[in-house]
């Protein structure tokens, strides 16, 4: 079977993608630091212990697997912390990015799928989102994304390395097999988060700004599930291998919910009350990010059948209460 190197899948998405990988015949083989990674995630395929940052590492895996394409997840994802420590996201995000993209050239592996975001696209307000619309990332995360997006054109017009970008929107939910699931330490995530108070791992939830012009003041956002996600970037390696170009697509539903949607969501699914406060808005967040785009659909037969916040928060809610990763 055809091995396909999958960075950061010892983390949050990159684990349910080397699911997803090894159902559709593949091989998938884990290139993981382990930093925000968990090796117990490590079910699907091989696992290769390295850093980004080290070319020679990365050498000897494409050496001994000879993967047909990369899938890359690998990357720092913290909005704040973006804000607060710049050079930490793009030594991490983009030179890391760079020095695995050199890489995969000089082993003639020219295939890759990329896991961008859409905070390339900024704070656009009542603006609904599609691959064309203009890039003003507001943060270090977004700017880092949109960095790498910019390193694999460039690699792509000098060495023909074919790439398939996915900008997608909140992730949530998990394995509805329980097998891997959501856990971060530290957990930034609003459906953890909110799970976590809910059964008393936390004091509390904080709502993070309740004065955004929304109408019940909070932040608005776009949910897709976490398998609905890995199986687009499944197909988007079927769509490189089957000879295509390059291609950006958004990944969201087009329905945007409010924090205080979501929590009113988990209390009718598991019944119990969320604590919460509110605060502050945080640097770095958007008022309302939404994808207004049928590209993937239409392209590449994309659906994102599970991604209610009724499946994404009854899948999540069962994993946090079976499935948590120690070190």
């Amino acid at each position: 079977m055809n091995s396909v190197l999958v960075t950061g899948g010892a983390g949050y998405i990159g684990s349910h993608a080397c699911k997803a990988l090894r159902n559709a015949g593949y091989v998938p083989v884990t290139y993981d630091n382990l930093v925000t990674g968990w090796q117990e995630a490590v079910k699907f395929g091989p696992f290769e212990h390295g850093d980004l940052s080290d070319r020679a590492r990365l050498d000897a895996v494409f050496k001994r697997y000879e993967p047909v394409a990369v899938m890359h997840f690998a990357a720092l994802s913290q909005v704040g912390e973006s804000m607060a420590d710049p050079g930490r996201y793009w030594r991490n995000n983009v030179g890391g990015s760079l020095t695995l993209i050199e890489a995969a050239a000089a082993a003639g592996c020219l295939d890759i799928v990329f896991s961008s975001t859409c905070a390339t696209y900024g704070d656009q307000d009542n603006i609904v989102l599609d691959e064309e619309s203009p890039q003003y990332p507001i943060n270090a995360y977004g700017a880092s994304k949109r960095a790498v997006e910019n390193i694999l054109t460039d690699f792509e017009t000098a060495h023909g390395l074919r790439h398939v970008i996915f900008r997608y929107f909140n992730v949530a939910g998990a394995d509805p097999m329980g097998e891997v699931g959501e856990f971060h330490q530290p957990e930034t995530h609003l459906v953890p988060l909110m799970l976590d108070a809910i059964d008393g791992k936390r004091d509390e939830l904080t709502i993070f700004g309740t004065d955004y012009d929304t109408p019940d003041g909070t932040c608005i956002r776009d949910y897709v599930h976490v398998c609905d996600l890995v199986d687009a970037h499944v197909l988007g390696l079927k769509w490189l291998l089957d000879g295509r170009g390059s291609r950006v697509f958004n990944l969201g539903t087009g329905t945007g919910f409010s924090v205080r949607d979501v929590l009113a969501h988990a209390r009718e699914i598991t019944n119990l009350e969320v604590p919460h406060r509110d605060g502050p808005r945080r640097p770095g967040d958007c008022t309302k990010l939404v994808s207004g785009s049928t590209r993937a659909q239409a392209e590449l037969g994309w659906s994102p059948h599970r991604s209610t916040l009724r499946d994404m928060i009854t899948d999540a809610w069962r994993w946090h209460q079976t499935g948590h990763y120690s070190r």
